[in-house]
Parts: C-alpha cells; structure tokens; sequence
C-alpha cells in the first residue's frame, strides 16, 4: 500500500491555508500548513513533503528564496506557486529553476488537482515536463 502523498502548503494568509487544507483533505491528500518559509525550513518532518504549494510574496523570505534555498541544500520537492500579484519576471524565473506551475489567485480546486495530479507524476518518473497554467486567468 502506498503513503498518502503529503503536500505542504506555506502561504502568510490565515485563510487560503484553511482553504487549501480543506480541499486537498477532500482529494485524499495529506497536508501540513506554514504561516512562513522560514517556519517550513525550521520543521523537520518525518517525510518529506511529495509536493509544495508555495505563495510568492510572504514577509521574511519570499516564495521564490524559498525555491532557491531548497535547491541549494539538495531538496529536490515539486513546487507549485501561487500568487496575488503576478509578474511575468517572476513567473518565468520560477519556472526556469523548476517550478511545475506558477498560478494567479484566486485559484479554483479543480486547477489546484490537475496541477498536483501532474506536479506528482511528474516527481514519480524525475521527468523534466512542467504544468505552467500561468497565462490562465483565473
């Protein structure tokens, strides 16, 4: 029997955590929720997240750092952005260090599970293939 995929989401906001926590409990998932990066960074879990749902603009290190730090300590972990304020310098510098999708908020639950289904095959084959839903508005 496999694990249940853990995805940790880490965004400043109260509320999309709770959402987010909310609707991928209903996908099966399990979760585990950040105020901070730096409150990711200091956690040590017993597995690693499968996946990260990251928002760009936090106080303290931003979505972005968080990526950078990451792949400079070896932590290889899919990560999908979300933001409130999208730009296009943004979006296509996570995307060239890897990123599987960068996503304007408010993101809806059915893009939220197209992009983890693929973030998380992606992650099972180490193939290189992204989902980058960005232009969408949504």
């Amino acid at each position: 029997m496999h694990p249940v995929p853990l995805i940790a989401v880490v965004d400043d906001d109260e509320a999309v955590r709770g959402s987010l926590s909310s609707l991928l409990r209903s996908l099966g998932y399990g979760v585990r929720c950040y105020g901070s990066a730096d409150a990711f960074l200091r956690t040590e879990e017993p597995r690693p997240p499968a996946c990260l749902i990251l928002d760009v603009q936090m106080p303290g290190m931003t979505g972005p750092e968080l990526q950078v730090s990451l792949a400079a300590s070896g932590r290889s972990i899919p990560i999908i952005f979300m933001t409130g304020f999208p730009t296009e310098a943004v979006r296509q510098q996570v995307m060239q260090a890897g990123a599987r999708a960068y996503l304007n908020k408010p993101v809806d639950g059915d893009t939220i599970a197209q992009c983890l289904a693929h973030a998380l095959a992606d992650a099972c084959v180490a193939g290189p293939s992204r989902v980058d839903p960005a232009a969408s508005s949504m």
